[in-house]
């Protein structure tokens, strides 16, 4: 059977339960897909042995009748993720040659499960960026091309890779991790489902930390029961990690009902921004009217504190980034530079870091260092800390009225290219402003694509959750998905 590794998880559990194909094919589909896509820069560490290993064992697993839906399913892993004696560097310099001596507690669960791991893949430095443009690895080229222009787009970030290499399919899901909307952002810039679950729900225990009080893991998927799926295998509750939630894991894929009459939906006023394409306006109308024809019921809503989302987002980020990344240091792992006569420890740190963090995370650092620093501590951070607060209690007072999920757009533009000067740093983040408000909020949320732009480009639609409300957001965020009918795949050029 051809062109397996274009299959869906569902596709792709049923298959192999009912023996039409083997996880052995369905890994060599991927791996040869993996092989022929070089050009996308999507995987970086290739671990073929490992994986037809894990698939021969998940074939025996299946034959004998005890699978999970995960099990024999090829997977990438975001370059985020420590796994056990393969290379994970979180795309950075400083990382040179790491190689971990344990599994993250999310790869560790998906192993169990059966999953297969293709390889590691590319993202942004320690997750910092919206481009997928700061990894040491080099930029990550999005799948799709705006009509007959071959200029290389963005695939998002900081889960570039993983956006990259599910849209291609070069693997049937992906690991991505959103600290601001890493993962909904490029989900939507490729036309895939990506899922951020609330804060707690999955173990950050192993994941090379950017903001720990943001960092969330999720499924990038193909579609929203995909997602579900996947969620099933990676969340629960760890120990080993303080903030993980010691709660009841319900079934995801079973909330999937495709009724959600009765529902309401929030529309807020305050996501009407300046400047936004009139596209990213029409699109998100247009998902109003899908989930209204669905039986849901719309109201406006309010989130008053909405614009200082983002200003907070890039003061709390920076200085949980800047107290994380203090333990890379060139004395136990990773790069170290190398001395001159007289050298002392101090200069040590400095020729290290100085030679292992790229520019965006030199900028975060500083950043964070000096809102954390005693004259400005509660100037900027504590001022941050504060309006997170109020952002939260937005949220709250709408999900009390009785409002089951709020709809949004998942980004400002479609893909853009490449390379793009930005005079500021500033315009950057704000690919984010539609995102961090979830994160700040510790919210579950869904990027689900909804649409073409005029150039051929998918754009996505955003559905944010009550906490803990993973399987109801699945189910409203399938309802969009089956009216939506999305279906179209990036021409395969690379």
């Amino acid at each position: 059977m051809s062109e397996l590794n274009k299959l869906t998880i569902a596709d792709a559990r049923d298959k192999l339960r009912a023996g039409e194909i083997t996880s052995v094919e369905l890994t060599d589909a991927c791996l040869a897909a993996t092989e022929a896509a070089s050009a996308l820069n999507a995987v970086v560490h290739h671990t073929p042995d490992l994986a037809r290993e894990q698939a021969a064992a998940a074939d025996a697993r299946i034959k004998a009748g005890d699978a999970p839906s995960m099990c024999g399913i090829p997977l990438g892993i975001k370059d985020l993720f420590c796994t056990k004696g393969v290379a994970s560097q979180a795309a950075s310099a400083i990382l040179n040659g790491f190689k971990p001596e344990y599994e993250s507690t999310v790869t560790s669960q998906l192993f169990d499960a059966g999953a297969v791991m293709i390889g590691k893949l590319n993202m942004d430095e320690f997750a910092m960026g919206s481009s997928n443009e700061t990894s040491t690895y080099g930029n990550v080229i999005n799948p799709w091309r705006r009509g007959n222009d071959d200029t290389d787009l963005t695939p998002g970030g900081s889960s570039g890779g993983s956006a990259s290499a599910v849209a291609a399919d070069l693997c049937l899901a992906a690991t991505g991790t959103d600290t601001g909307g890493s993962i909904r952002q490029p989900a939507a810039f490729v036309g895939i489902t990506g899922l951020k679950p609330t804060y707690g729900r999955c173990s950050r225990w192993g994941i090379v930390a950017f903001a720990s009080s943001l960092d969330q893991a999720g499924p990038m998927t193909k579609t929203v029961r995909d997602a579900a799926i996947m969620l099933q295998a990676m969340a629960g509750h760890d120990p080993k990690d303080s903030t993980s939630a010691d709660l009841p894991l319900p079934d995801f894929e079973a909330a999937i009902t495709g009724d959600i009459r009765g529902k309401t939906i929030g529309i807020p006023k305050e996501y009407r921004m300046d400047g936004m394409p009139d596209e990213i306006e029409t699109l998100w109308a247009q998902g109003r009217e899908m989930l209204q024809d669905a039986g849901a019921t719309i109201v406006d809503i309010s989130l008053p504190h909405t614009k200082y989302a983002l200003p907070a987002y890039y003061v709390v980020a920076p200085a949980e980034a800047s107290s994380n990344l203090a333990r890379y240091d060139g004395v136990r792992y990773g790069h170290r530079a190398t001395l001159g006569q007289g050298d002392g420890i101090t200069e040590m740190y400095e020729k290290t870091r100085a030679e292992g963090f790229g520019d965006e995370v030199k900028r975060r650092v500083m950043i964070g260092t000096y809102v954390l620093s005693a004259g400005f501590y509660d100037a900027y951070y504590n001022r941050a800390r504060k309006v997170r607060a109020l952002i939260k209690k937005d949220f709250e007072d709408v999900f009390a009225t009785g409002v089951d999920a709020i709809l949004t757009p998942a980004t400002p533009s479609a893909a853009f290219p490449l390379g793009q000067e930005f005079d500021d740093p500033v315009q950057m983040y704000l690919n984010d402003v539609f995102t961090v408000t979830v994160n700040l909020a510790g919210l579950p949320g869904i990027a689900v694509p909804a649409g073409l732009d005029g150039q051929g480009l998918p754009l996505g639609l955003q559905l944010i959750g009550k906490p803990w409300e993973e399987g109801e957001l699945l189910n409203i965020a399938a309802s969009l998905e089956d009216r939506a009918g999305f279906v179209a795949k990036p021409a395969n050029w690379w």
